[in-house]
């Protein structure tokens, strides 16, 4: 999973108002590509779950599912993704310290 820097073509009035996307283009693939592995299965799965709930999910046997969805509103959807992303990250690491920590304490 990676991001493609390219999606949003080229430079409209909307993609120069936005430095985050001004910002992931500039990013070498290789960067991002290392980002988007780092994320642990358990993050891929709550940020799945979250894009499907903003999306809607229907079950693909019986339904031709399509979404149509202009520039701005996948940045959006994309902001939302990585910031939900960095957030359970930080989550994830205070997680592990406060188990740390509360291993220590026992240990007295």
């Amino acid at each position: 999973m990676a991001f493609n820097a390219n999606f949003f073509g080229g430079e409209s009035e909307t993609t120069l108002e936005n430095t985050l996307i001004d910002y992931l283009q500039k990013q070498k693939p290789e960067t991002l590509e290392r980002i988007a592995q780092s994320a642990t299965p358990e993050i891929k799965e709550i940020i799945t779950h979250n894009v499907q709930g903003l999306l809607g999910m229907l079950p693909t046997e019986g339904f031709n599912v399509q979404i149509v969805a202009d520039k701005q509103h996948m940045a959006n959807l994309l902001a939302s993704a990585m910031m939900t992303g960095y957030f359970l990250c930080q989550m994830e690491k205070r997680k592990a310290l406060e188990e740390n920590l509360s291993d220590t304490d026992s240990v007295e």
